[in-house]
């Protein structure tokens, strides 16, 4: 049916209850056992012939008692019972003609007895049920220690519902009492608009629910719309008050989202109402979607973690590629900040190492660029004065420095899994990225933040004559988080024409580029851009994980362990192998693995080979170099593990590399500086 694991949980439930009603009371244990129908119900009359009415209140209270062990709604439950008799009405006549059918065969082909004769249901048929002794339970001091549930998915999904239906208990999906007071201060009463706005959405998003999830889940839409309204409602209150059609639509969508992904049970889980359905079902820019975001963060104090990185991370799909789609109004404000010549550029680089701080309230980010922030919000949209310039839009200029800090960050990701022997060209490369992004944001039209990302560094390695294919960029790309293969392998080259990346670089961002790319080969190439300050992680000092590693993980030498009298500069790693501290014959191999790969070390130190001369910047289409994924063998696996780890110098082997056996937590006492040399 559907691949909603909610619905199909709560449809469990109704199963449960229609069964637990027709078993018989000796097959069910307390307190399920007193919910079961009569005899005369499952088919036979008791021993007077006539069977006891059954209180209609029972079949409430069975269906509370599964909802309640199971933290589910009720009220959502109860949505789906009235089709479990139909279904099961259904499923007993078709298994009872099937196995009436086999049977027939059965008994005329062995001539026996018909033993359905003795197949009626009496509970004196019934086996009775038995205590069975169980094991001797360990003495226990005081009460029994409750056995911890499980987590599994779908309860994890229950118990993020329970939640925030208790935060929204107080909440309503009508308008509360200060809402009303605040709409009535405006200058133009909103109440009537906003009202009309959120019923209206509200019959458009029932009915795609509807469509996506199944016709008879009507009502299941509505329930879940009207929690996305109280949490509407609620936010509301804590944001100041925008008489802005796109503001709300936009918080309302938010809002739903939230509820929508709270019902998701697992993020390995895509179902068709996944983000950005949403912004499908009202027909809502992702760039205006965007802008509300952080702003209901703040708003709501009763947010999970869990929700608010999920918010985090549509933020991010929309900065990556939604907000650049063709029609976006994205590019309006590109055009206009443009047209405003170079000094109203979408966000000048020498801010980028500035810290990301702002006061910009949501009224700020969507009257912009109308009205300066300095002044205070307003609580509804001003026309901008005839004849005055307009202003440098506050949600292009924040849009930007997130976007470049998104995108230094999925650089340097991609970067320390390639280059990391030649760190020179990490800020090269980011310069020209950055100069893409800020001048020729039309190649992003349609388009992927990544595609931009991976033509730029082959871009940059072509002309620095290093040796990168697109197939090493390729496969080292599928093993970052959150990519897509689709992402490489259908890239728009022009107007309802696809390609791979390859033809995307040769055909359009190579074109476009090529003056400015092959400046960095010149004795005066183009000054750097500014690296995006990017917040310290508090975990500075944590194991690292190697990339690419199941159980290797690198953490800076603790000073405790060994005085830094004894220790060169250059052996201050420790490199934490999952494995239990072994013999001596196990630092031999390491060793061995030094000393064989101690050739490629020295020769990727020492600069290697001559470098080979650059030919053209166009991409090879010999078919050698194809974005196919496959991995290339070369380094050996120690090498490219040491390469890849971030912040860390591989050495000459003639250094100390201080190797532990054992998991990352697992730090024992190291060995002298005279014993590791005399490994």
């Amino acid at each position: 049916m559907e691949d909603d694991l909610v619905i199909a949980f709560q449809l469990l439930l109704c199963v449960l209850e229609f069964f637990t009603k027709r078993f018989t009371p000796s097959l069910l244990q307390s307190p399920y056992s007193e919910f079961s129908l009569p005899s005369s119900a499952r088919g036979t009359a008791g021993a007077n012939g006539k069977a006891k009415p059954r209180p209609p209140e029972m079949d409430v209270q069975l269906l509370e008692t599964l909802c309640k062990e199971s933290d589910c709604s009720v009220d959502e439950v109860g949505t789906h019972s009235h089709t479990i008799p139909s279904a099961a009405a259904s499923f007993q006549i078709q298994l009872m003609e099937t196995l009436s059918k086999q049977y027939e065969e059965l008994y005329h082909k062995n001539k026996d007895f018909d033993a359905r004769l003795f197949l009626v249901d009496d509970e004196t048929l019934s086996p009775n049920k038995t205590e069975v002794e169980m094991t001797p339970r360990k003495n226990l001091s005081g009460d029994d220690v409750a056995i911890p549930v499980p987590q599994t998915p779908i309860r994890a999904a229950m118990n993020s519902i329970q939640q925030l239906r208790v935060d929204l208990t107080s909440a309503s999906d009508q308008p509360s009492s200060n809402l009303l007071v605040y709409y009535k201060n405006c200058t133009v009463d909103p109440t009537e608009e906003i009202r009309k706005r959120v019923e209206e959405l509200g019959q458009v998003f029932i009915k795609r629910f509807a469509q996506a999830v199944g016709q008879h889940c009507e009502g299941l839409g509505r329930k879940r719309f009207n929690l996305g309204a109280q949490l509407y409602y609620k936010v509301m209150e804590s944001i100041k008050l925008l008489n802005n059609a796109a503001f709300h639509t936009s918080l309302l969508a938010c809002a739903l989202e939230v509820v929508m992904a709270t019902y998701v049970a697992s993020d390995s889980v895509e179902t068709d109402l996944c983000f950005p359905w949403i912004l499908d079902v009202f027909r809502l820019p992702a760039f205006d979607f965007y802008k509300v975001i952080e702003s209901f963060i703040k708003a709501e104090p009763t947010l999970k973690h869990d929700m608010m990185k999920h918010l985090e991370q549509c933020e991010h799909v929309i900065m990556e590629s939604l907000a650049w789609k063709a029609d976006s109004p994205l590019f309006d404000l590109l055009k206009q900040s443009r047209e405003e010549g170079p000094g109203e550029q979408a966000e000048p680089p020498a801010t980028l190492n500035q810290p990301l701080h702002h006061n910009h309230t949501a009224a700020d980010l969507y009257l912009s660029p109308v009205r300066p922030s300095r002044q205070p919000p307003a609580t509804e949209a001003e026309p901008p004065t005839p004849g005055t310039k307009a202003l440098r839009s506050n949600s292009l200029s924040l849009f930007y420095k997130k976007l470049y800090r998104m995108a230094y960050l999925r650089l340097k990701t991609l970067f320390s899994h390639l280059l990391t022997s030649h760190p020179e060209l990490e800020p090269i490369i980011w310069t020209l990225l950055q100069h893409t992004l800020q001048n020729e944001y039309e190649l992003m039209r349609d388009r992927h933040l990544d595609q931009l990302i991976m033509s730029a560094m082959y871009a940059i390695c072509k002309v620095k004559n290093v040796d990168l294919r697109f197939k090493t960029i390729v496969t080292a790309y599928k093993e970052m988080p959150n990519t897509n293969q689709e992402t490489f392998k259908r890239v728009l080259i022009r107007e309802g024409q696809y390609d791979s990346i390859i033809v995307f670089y040769n055909l359009v961002f190579m074109q476009k580029l090529k003056t400015n790319i092959l400046q960095y080969s010149s004795p005066r190439p183009p000054p750097l851009s500014p690296i995006p300050r990017i917040p310290c992680s508090p975990y500075k000092n944590s194991p690292l994980r190697v990339p690419g590693s199941n159980n290797v993980y690198v953490s800076p030498l603790k000073s405790s362990r060994m005085s830094p009298v004894v220790m060169t500069p250059r052996s201050r790693i420790l490199i934490s192998i999952g494995e239990s501290f072994g013999s001596a014959d196990k630092f031999q191999k390491i060793n061995e693995m030094v000393s064989s790969t101690d050739w490629s070390l020295k020769r990727s130190l020492g600069g290697g080979s001559a470098p080979k001369p650059l030919k053209r910047l166009r991409f090879d289409m010999d078919g050698q170099d194809e974005a196919d994924g496959s991995k290339s063998s070369g380094e050996s696996t120690l090498i490219q593990k040491l390469a890849e780890m971030s912040n860390v110098t591989v050495h000459d082997s003639s250094e100390i590399i201080l190797i532990q056996w054992g998991k990352p937590s697992d730090f024992l006492s190291l060995p002298t500086y005279k014993e590791m040399k005399g490994l």
